[in-house]
Parts: structure tokens; sequence; C-alpha cells
């Protein structure tokens, strides 16, 4: 059926307070001896492995929060069950994320929001933004080639706008129950009172190049006197985060955009000793977050009708899972069952070969959209049956792979910018939340790579710790034009937010008139480029496979992203990947630590799913 456009089950009788859960968690996850260090294939994970924990997945009957982190999820479900809405509980989340899981998102990063409040469905853009004084040759060294990834990445240069807090404040003000400031205080007590180094926190700190040797202050906050990551277990108290969340607890985002905390960012960004960034007090002050229109598409899954939502450009995901979806409907995926409990090497041939056509339309249309024109002046162009069947046709069912794949031309328009060559994507977090009146949200928040510009702002008033920035510029293309010297689209340009993977999705039941119905499904993934397939792989498991939430999740990860088919190492049979071979692509076995968060509605409640290689639960009642 073709695609249609269209705009740990928890003992609810405990009540632990978040500071003591905060000194409980540690030693929650196995160790993954197997975790490769540093090879090319890790390199194409965001974040490095830390482990492989069975989940069951929780049954909820009111309301459920899904978050990256246990300490997270209790401040999201204090929350709501203080009467908070979604919106309410995914800002005490992420602010806690800040404080426990540092390394992936914070105050110092950006976020895309979807937000349902049961009238209205919203897509909230908190996407960095370049400095004014960005040029596009911000990574090109004196002879005029691209900067190695970290050596654009590790300190101010790669530092983008923030945005995660100016959005948040203006989509608390539409939706916001409690007050903002009491949306602080489980941030701050935690702050103040210290929490529990997780096995995640220490693994990443461990295999950590460049945050010790890059930034003192980092390297007094998360490391001893010798040198060595503090220790699973650790109190770990961070006073000068909690300074900074009084202050935008009582003032509003604008404590980070003006005033003494904006005047240490830019400080931190402009005065690097190595690689100093542009980012000025005026970006700051100016930076506005913006509300588009949701992307939406139509589809058919097992003869019932969906309804799926995401973020639309800058974001490139929802465009993105769309085209694999579409694309693979004029293909025989459907027919094709899991074998063993895993996909079968005949539908990953022709997933992956769907991941290579749309990955090729990705890196030529896919920017700001208030720098660069949809194809025929419309995304929904890129969803066209007529093009998704067209594309389909270039796949050989049972031949050779493609390997790479060249774009193509929706919308009968005319080629004008270059295709931007391949580039790394890192980092990320999701919350995704329903309460009690059947609001619900999907949130993916970043500061990009692990531990983001390994810059740490502290006001130097003797308190340990503060927040991250983020690197999100590296988002941008590193060469902004080809040997032709046409433009690539998301090449560094002033004000310009830059694509991002980034899929928060809302997925609901389909009316007969084809209109959105009600909720089924909130989901989204951190992963950088790989967050596409990640979101991919739980839409088909839930609604091809008939899968619940968590056995979609556990699934084996799998994608391409117009290069090697990329497996989850040790998760396929090896009859699989031998005969993925056979179709003569390059087969990549790799850890892909995706992070999944999903809650779906079911006729007793909600059933939630966490992601088995992260720390993240699912709480609610």
């Amino acid at each position: 059926m073709p695609l249609r456009t269209r705009l740990v089950r928890i003992d609810r009788t405990v009540r632990l307070p978040i500071w003591l859960a905060a000194l409980l968690i540690a030693g929650c996850a196995t160790p993954d001896a197997s975790a490769p260090g540093t090879s090319v294939a890790a390199r194409q994970s965001p974040e490095a492995a830390s482990g492989y924990t069975s989940k069951p997945g929780w049954s909820t009957s009111r309301f459920a929060v899904a978050a990256a982190n246990p300490i997270a999820t209790r401040a999201g479900y204090d929350i709501l069950q203080a009467g908070g809405s979604a919106l309410d509980a995914a800002i005490a989340v992420q602010l806690v994320l800040g404080l426990v899981e540092p390394q992936s998102s914070g105050i110092g990063g950006g976020a895309f929001l979807l937000y349902d409040n049961g009238q209205q469905l919203q897509a909230w853009d908190g996407r960095e933004t370049a400095p004014a004084a960005a040029t596009d040759s911000l990574f090109l060294k004196a002879d005029g080639q691209p900067m190695a990834f970290h050596e654009a990445v590790v300190g101010g240069r790669s530092v983008g706008v923030p945005g995660l807090l100016p959005m948040l404040e203006q989509a608390h003000r539409q939706h916001g129950v409690l007050p903002w400031s009491r949306l602080f205080d489980p941030a701050i007590r935690l702050a103040e009172l210290g929490f529990a180094i997780s096995p995640r926190l220490h693994t990443l700190l461990s295999s950590e190049r460049y945050l010790a040797s890059n930034d003192a202050v980092a390297a007094r906050y998360f490391y001893d006197a010798g040198g060595q990551p503090l220790p699973v277990g650790h109190l770990l108290r961070n006073p000068e985060y909690a300074a900074v969340l009084r202050a935008l607890a009582s003032q509003g985002a604008s404590a980070l955009q003006q005033g003494p905390w904006a005047r240490a960012v830019v400080d931190k960004v402009q005065q690097h000793p190595g690689n100093p960034g542009q980012l000025s007090l005026q970006d700051l002050a100016q930076y506005q977050p913006l509300q588009r229109d949701p992307l939406c598409f139509n589809y058919q899954a097992q003869q019932q009708g969906y309804f799926i939502c995401g973020m639309p450009p800058p974001s490139s995901g929802t465009l993105a899972i769309g085209q694999i979806l579409g694309i693979l409907d004029h293909t025989r995926a459907a027919q094709l069952p899991l074998q063993q409990g895993v996909p079968s090497a005949s539908w990953l041939h022709l997933y992956t070969e769907a991941s290579r056509l749309a990955f090729a339309d990705r890196a030529q249309y896919v920017a700001d959209p208030d720098f660069v024109s949809a194809p025929g002046n419309s995304w929904l162009s890129m969803f066209d049956p007529a093009y998704l069947r067209q594309r389909a046709s270039l796949i050989a069912s049972e031949g050779a792979s493609m390997q790479a794949a060249q774009p193509g031309r929706p919308g009968s328009i005319r080629l004008a910018h270059a295709n931007m060559p391949p580039q790394l994507e890192y980092g990320t977090s999701h919350i995704s939340i329903i309460d009690a009146q059947g609001r619900a949200l999907s949130m993916t928040s970043s500061i990009e790579d692990q531990f983001g510009s390994r810059l740490m702002v502290n006001r130097g008033q003797g308190l340990a710790g503060g927040f991250l920035l983020n690197n999100q510029l590296t988002d941008f293309s590193f060469t902004p034009v080809d040997a032709q010297g046409r433009a690539v689209a998301n090449r560094v340009q002033p004000g310009k937010r830059p694509r991002s993977s980034m899929a928060p999705i809302l997925i609901y039941r389909q009316q007969a008139d084809g209109s959105r119905g009600p909720l089924l499904m909130t989901a989204g993934s951190p992963g950088g480029s790989l967050i596409i397939h990640y979101v991919s792989k739980i839409l088909y498991g839930t609604l091809h496979w008939g899968l619940d939430t968590q056995q979609a999740i556990a699934l084996p990860n799998f994608g391409s992203t117009n290069g090697p088919t990329l497996l989850e190492q040790g998760r396929f049979p090896a009859a699989t990947v031998n005969a993925l071979r056979t179709h003569g692509a390059e087969i990549r076995e790799m850890p892909m630590t995706s992070g999944l968060q999903a809650i779906m509605r079911t006729p007793g409640g909600y059933f939630g799913g966490a992601d088995p290689r992260r720390e993240g639960i699912v709480m609610g009642e």
C-alpha cells in the first residue's frame, strides 16, 4: 500500500525521594566486554557502548514517562503526580538529564519538541543557530581542506547558540500547569545533594580522550587528582549547576541569554586557547525558538491506517523515515516476517537499499528551510507516491546492492545544490511522556558529540561543576561547495540552524477520511544519523510485526547511511550476515547504541519501553 502524504517494572508502592534514588542506581548496567575501542566502525556510533541490560517493559493505566536515566524518569513521575502536564514533566526530566547524563544533552544545547495538548499538535524548534560572525569556511583549514572532526569539535569553534531553555520557556507559557520555578526543584536538590555516578557515565568518561585535557573545570569535576574518572557510585555534587538553575528558575531563560551567565558562556567560547569560537552576547540575546508546522504522512500497515507526525526541516528525521517506509511499500518487504526473532536477510537487503535512496536525497536537499527551498517548494514532494515508486524500482529485489545511491529529482526540480559529503553525526537523549489528561510529548535533545565541545561553563567562584556546551555547528557541512563551485545546502551561514537527524515522533490512528485520529504512540531515540534507523525500526516492529514497544526496541539495530550495511555487533545469525554479503554490500558489524524510549496506548492504558543499551526506564501509574 503506497505511502500517502498529509500535511523496570517499578513497584508503585515505593516512593523513594529523588536524592535517594540517585544513590541506588549504580551497578544497574552490565558491561559489554565485546565493545571495541576506537575502530572506524565504532566511531560511527554517537556514544560508546556501555552494556546491554534486558528490560521487561512497563504497563501503566493513567500516565507514563520514559527517559534515559532512572533519576530523570523519577523527576518526571513526581511532577505528573503533583498534577503537572506532560510538558511540565519533560522540563523537570531534561534539567535532571543535564546533570546525570551530561554527555548527551543539557542547557548548553538544543532540542526538537512535539507536543499534543489534546486539541492541537505543535512542533517546537529549539535547534542551535550559527553565530552572526560565522562564515561557510568555518571548518576549513588554511589550505582549504576540511578539518578533521575532533579538530573542529574540541573548543569554542563548534559551539552554536543554545536553544533548549528559550524553547521550553515559550512552550511552557502555552502549556505549563505548574509554575516554571517548581520544575527546577528536583534538579536543584539533586545538584546540591549529589547523585551516584552511573556505570554508563563512568564508562564514557573512561573512554573519553579530550574532556580532561581540554577543560580544567571539567577535569576537576569528572576526574580525581590522578586523572582517573570518578568511580561508579561516587556521590557527585554540582553546586555551580544548582546556581545557574536557581537563576533560570527565577529569571527565566533570559538568565542564560544576558547577564553574568551569558558572559560566562561567551568568555568560555571566545577565550579557548587553541580553537576559539565566534559566539557573542548579541547572539545569545537575539536567539528565538520557532514553532513550525509538524510534518505528517499517512501510512498503512497490516490493513490499518496510521498518521505519523514528526519534525520538519532542519530535521531530516521525519523526511528520511517517511521515504524509507514509503519506498518499502513498493517492495515485498511487508511479506517478510521476522526469522528467529530478527529481521531476515531478504528484508534487511530491501531496507538498507531504501535507506541508501533516502539518505542520498537527504544529503542533496535537506537544510534549514529559512535558507534553502524544498524540492518543488514543498517537503511533501519527497513523499509523493509516484516518486517513491520510481525510487523503489531502483532496488534489485534479490540482486546486487547499489552500495551507494544517487539523489533523485522530487517535484520535477532542477538540481541547484551540491551533494553534501558524508560526515559523522553524534549525541542526544530522548524523552517520551503521556500525562493523565492524554497530553503527549516527544522530545529529542542534544549537545551533539559525547560531552559536546568539551567546554564546561563555570563562573569561577570556587564552586564545582557547571554545564557543558554543544558542538552542534559540526552538523553543518565542513565543505561549503563542491568541485564545480555549487553550494552545499547544509553549509554554514550566519543565523542558520544545522541539519539534524533528531526524530521525535507521535503516531496516531488514521480516521476513515485519512485525517488524524486518536494518539497511539510517542517514540524517539538518540544516535546521530542512525536515529533515523532506530525510529524506523520501532515503527516497523510495532506496526508491521505486531511487537510491543519493548520487544521492538530490543530488536537488533541495522541500517545504512548510503554506504556500508551496518549491523549491530553480535546480534544477527552468521547465516543472515553471509546472505547479505551475497548481495554485494559491504557489511560492517559494530556497536549501535540506540537509546529508544516509547509509550504505546493499550486497551488498559499504556505500555512503555526503554532501550536495553542505555540506562532508561519507564514510570507511571
